[in-house]
């Protein structure tokens, strides 16, 4: 994956995360707050789970390869959105966590 693709994703990312905010706005009266994030990326962690279970046929339910890789693009989708709120640049968090990782694992 390229750099100008990941940063292609991150700023989409972003820009969708804005239209909610203006949705937000416009039926709430206010943008949802970063624990308000926090709670729907949680919500949509456990349905990856529920999913990878469907999949693995140890939960039923029908057309879950689909909403499995929905789920999993929305999850970061979240995470990207986290981090931007929180004041953390997803690249070097990543990057920081795979440089850590590696040297433990070595």
């Amino acid at each position: 994956m390229s750099k100008e693709y990941l940063d292609g994703i991150i700023r989409r990312s972003l820009e969708i995360r804005n239209k909610y905010h203006e949705l937000e706005r416009l039926h709430h009266g206010s943008e949802w707050t970063v624990e308000e994030d926090a709670l729907a990326y949680l919500t949509d962690a456990g349905l990856v789970g529920r999913n990878i279970m469907s999949q693995q046929q140890r939960w039923p339910k029908a057309g879950s390869q689909t909403e499995l890789e929905h789920k999993l693009g929305e999850n970061i989708w979240w995470l990207i959105v986290l981090a931007k709120r929180s004041g953390i640049d997803i690249k070097d968090a990543v990057n920081n966590f795979l440089t850590e990782t590696e040297a433990i694992l070595k």
